[in-house]
């Protein structure tokens, strides 16, 4: 689907390789579980953290279309992680 990378998918993937700054790791991936029994969940990881190397990391951001306007769009992403950033005591980038 294209819900997280954009429609045309394989053009989107490499617009997105070349607008952004590093690899998502776990973002936008899957995180979930399968039990016995059959029982499973699963979710997009959107809006998490995770450590890495003794480092925090937040992603968070928001759907673009045809007539997105980019600050808005980035306004909206620093919205969905002011929580995060109010969690910890810190202040969010500005913008």
């Amino acid at each position: 689907g294209g819900s997280i990378t954009g429609a045309p998918k394989l053009k989107a993937m490499e617009i997105l390789q070349e607008l952004e700054t590093g690899p998502r790791g776990i973002y936008t991936g899957s995180i979930g579980y399968a039990a016995l029994g059959g029982r499973a969940a699963f979710n997009i990881a959107i809006r998490s953290a995770w450590l890495s190397g003794g480092r925090l990391e937040y992603s968070a951001g928001g759907g673009i279309v045809a007539d997105s306007e980019p600050e808005a769009e980035y306004a909206e992403s620093l919205h969905k992680a002011r929580g995060f950033f109010e969690a910890l005591g810190s202040e969010p980038p500005p913008g």
